[in-house]
């Protein structure tokens, strides 16, 4: 095995990110176009979805929708709205949401929790199409979605209203139908095909489109009434790819994890970032080409679900030790990829798994080696990077190198220096 490891320099890019500044005030001018709708009645019952994902404010989010729907007059209630997550109970869908900031007293509704499902229908492609007991006995159903580019297709609508109504009310049932149907159709069809079918059939009276900037940051928040939700949402996600915060090297020889999580991406980490899809009957992206990957860490707010683990190709035993290897292969069957609930080849150290991933690039010496190091694939502002990256880097108009080369820093007990945090 090597024995040396590249000398690293640390470098910033330039990534446009534009925010909101007050979030509340954002939710209250969205959520103002829905007034006058004609499910809004008062007394009217209104679920409102509330995923898994690491949406930043989403406490706040929800409240201020909560508030908006209260003061119409009608009675709003949270609905786990996440299919398979949370080990697939109740409880854990529950827990999951607490773990997000999202309980009774912070968001002023109560939760109504079940993995009881109902069918409104059958999709074009013969499969029965469920919904959340509760949404489906709603006057009405509010969808609040994180809108981006999906971890394993590309498409009009990927990951977000649609996919929530598709996916995160159909719980565990319903998610496992979706997924099943997806392998044979792929996402593209599917999500869409379902997702209609159950704004034709259930109450909806709208959604809230959230995007994101590449530092997690809220940087768009626009509701829209159920007959503008396919329209609106194919906008905003053009506007979430152009705000994707991306590597911007095209090909390397190993690219260094800190940590990846279930709050950072669906699949741990963005497979748009690593250009690694592993999904059955879905080309992979043609760039960047990354030859190794090496994970280092675990997110808490994963609570040991490690899914899209199996895309990397070297870890540790210390993440390995602290999976929750039920809710990965409950996820992972779910949706229909047991590729990336595969555990990677595991090493006692950092910094053995450095070595691992440097011995089997090929006929590369450590110093010639292309090597990034990032934080996680959503945290993209920061890096290092090699010294063979050097000249391409000091060439990029939106890379700065900010700092002296050093050699990658490994302590006594061979864990890795993480990068800061910004």
């Amino acid at each position: 095995m090597s024995s040396g490891f590249p000398t690293m320099i640390p470098i910033r890019q330039t990534l446009s990110a534009p925010a909101l500044e007050d979030l509340p005030a954002a939710v209250d001018r969205a959520m103002a176009r829905l007034r006058q709708n004609a499910r809004l009645r008062p007394g009217s019952q209104i679920a409102v979805t509330a995923g898994s994902r690491g949406i930043a404010g989403i406490d706040v989010i929800l409240k201020r929708v909560v508030a908006a729907l209260r003061t119409a007059g009608t009675a709003p209630f949270l609905v786990p709205a996440m299919g398979s997550h949370g080990g697939g109970t109740a409880e854990g869908q529950v827990a999951m949401l607490e773990s997000l900031g999202i309980t009774e007293a912070r968001v002023g509704a109560p939760i109504r929790a079940s993995m009881e499902v109902v069918q409104v229908g059958r999709s074009e492609f013969g499969f029965p199409v469920w919904v959340d007991r509760h949404a489906a006995e709603a006057d009405g159903i509010f969808v609040v979605n994180r809108i981006k580019p999906h971890t394993d297709f590309d498409g009009s609508v990927e990951s977000g209203l649609m996919k929530m109504l598709a996916i995160g009310l159909g719980k565990h049932t319903g998610c496992l139908d979706v997924h099943r149907q997806t392998v044979q159709y792929g996402y593209r069809r599917v999500i869409p095909a379902i997702g209609k079918l159950m704004l034709e059939r259930l109450p909806v009276i709208g959604g809230l489109g959230i995007v994101e900037n590449c530092y997690d940051r809220t940087a768009i928040i626009e509701a829209f009434p159920a007959a503008e939700l396919v329209d609106g949402e194919t906008a905003l996600l053009t506007r979430a790819k152009a705000l994707m915060g991306r590597l911007p090297f095209q090909q390397l020889d190993i690219l260094i994890v800190d940590e990846m999580g279930k709050n950072i991406s669906g699949t741990g980490m963005d497979t748009n970032v690593i250009g690694r899809i592993m999904f059955v009957g879905e080309p992979e992206p043609e760039t960047p080409r990354i030859t190794r990957i090496v994970v280092l860490g675990l997110t808490p707010a994963s609570h040991g679900n490690a899914i899209g683990i199996g895309m990397a190709d070297f870890t540790t035993r210390q993440v390995v030790e602290g999976l929750d290897l039920f809710a990965i292969q409950t996820n992972a069957i779910a949706a229909m990829t047991p590729e990336k609930g595969r555990i990677p080849i595991a090493l006692p150290t950092d910094r053995e798994a450095v070595n691992a991933a440097l011995t089997t690039i090929g006929a590369i010496a450590p110093e010639a080696a292309r090597v990034a190091h990032i934080r996680n694939t959503l945290d993209l502002a920061s890096m290092s990077v090699s010294v063979a990256l050097r000249a391409e880097a000091a060439a990029h108009p939106h890379i700065e190198i900010c700092g002296d080369a050093a050699p990658l820093a490994f302590d006594d007990t061979g864990r890795l220096k993480p990068l800061a945090t910004d």
